[in-house]
């Protein structure tokens, strides 16, 4: 499966990965207000509990900090499968 398919799968939008040499904090900060929002209008429940999320914010976070744009993106399409994964699981009980 390519890095597209993965974030198609997770429900993100095809993030750019060109980009320069130095780490570019709204480009990072623009892709996680992508990851909230997606989870937001797709899976609104999970934002009730966020600390389901809180291991793969840590990932983006230490991506961040090595200025790892590939290891970043992944971080955030983890993010948003735990979130969709944590709403599911809060709809089939709300069932």
């Amino acid at each position: 499966m390519t890095s597209q398919d993965r974030s198609r799968a997770a429900g993100v939008e095809t993030w750019d990965t060109e980009w320069d040499t130095e780490w570019d904090t709204e480009w990072a900060a623009a892709r996680a207000a992508d990851a909230l929002r997606y989870l937001g209008r797709n899976y609104p429940e999970c934002l009730e509990n966020l600390r389901v999320l809180d291991l793969h914010e840590e990932a983006a976070h230490e991506a961040a900090m090595r200025g790892d744009r590939d290891a970043y993106l992944e971080a955030l399409r983890s993010y948003c499968r735990a979130g969709r994964d944590a709403a599911l699981e809060i709809r089939r009980g709300a069932a």
